[in-house]
């Protein structure tokens, strides 16, 4: 079964630089594509545990750990298009930036690894995934409906639960209370993210650039499903932002998911 595996989707070789690229092009390239190993999390994966070239690095669900790896192609919708060199270099080093902050995983990826790397080799990595091309061509979707009785009930339990810190209309606090207003990791299509930290927390990891990080509480403890489902439904829905609803039903099977 390996030796199948291996055939469909293991190449031997070694890195080759891009002779049409700079040398801190193929450095990024070769950290990213190489020894992080970015694609395992960062790329949807098959029945097989298999990955395809054409969705390298668009995003995908962490089997077991129940997160999602957002993309880092240059999809402006769900990935990298808008944002900075400084924004990538302060979330993979620091763990927070102007765009969000890291959670789940990646935390934990941050606070074992990028930390602990040169200026030159995050900026490296930087460099290379801005350059990583949208092949989905996905876009933005229409804005859901917000007469709603649960977008009523979430911009309520938003209002008292929420505002002091990320804001009355979404627009956080930098850098240590991330804006929801346009943030991606709120409006993709997977609505799994939004609704483990709305769960169980948001908690950036401690770096030397960030070493007393702000975290945000659980709520699971205080939301029934109805109510965590018309919170998460509103902070992707509120503000023009682009997310669909989610149900009761959707965070009542994240209730108990593993915290990493």
């Amino acid at each position: 079964m390996l030796y199948g595996w291996r055939t469909l989707y293991f190449r031997e070789g070694e890195f080759k630089p891009d002779p049409t690229r700079s040398v801190e092009w193929n450095r990024g390239a070769y950290l990213v594509e190489g020894l992080g190993h970015c694609t395992m999390c960062h790329t949807k994966i098959n029945m097989l545990g298999g990955s395809s070239q054409s969705e390298q690095f668009a995003g995908g669900l962490i089997p077991v750990q129940n997160w999602y790896a957002p993309s880092l192609t240059s999809d402006k919708d769900g990935g990298l298009g808008d944002w900075s060199i400084k924004d990538i270099v302060d979330l993979l080093q620091a763990g927070i930036s102007d765009r969000g902050a890291v959670y789940g995983p990646m935390a934990e990826v941050t606070y074992h690894s990028l930390q602990y790397m040169t200026d030159e080799d995050v900026k490296a990595m930087a460099v290379y995934l801005k350059t990583l091309p949208d092949n989905a061509g996905r876009k933005s979707g229409p804005t859901a409906a917000t007469h709603t009785n649960l977008f009523a009930l979430g911009e309520k339990i938003y209002a008292d639960k929420c505002a002091l810190c990320h804001g009355e209309k979404g627009e956080g606090q930098l850098q240590h209370y991330p804006p929801l207003a346009g943030n991606q990791s709120i409006e993709m299509d997977s609505s799994v993210n939004p609704i483990r930290i709305v769960l169980n927390g948001g908690f950036p990891p401690g770096t030397k650039r960030n070493p007393e990080p702000y975290g945000m509480p659980p709520f699971a403890h205080e939301l029934n499903d109805t109510e965590a489902a018309a919170v998460v439904t509103y902070i992707r829905t509120a503000w023009g932002n682009h997310g669909k609803p989610v149900t009761a039903h959707e965070i009542n099977e994240l209730r108990n998911a593993p915290l990493h």
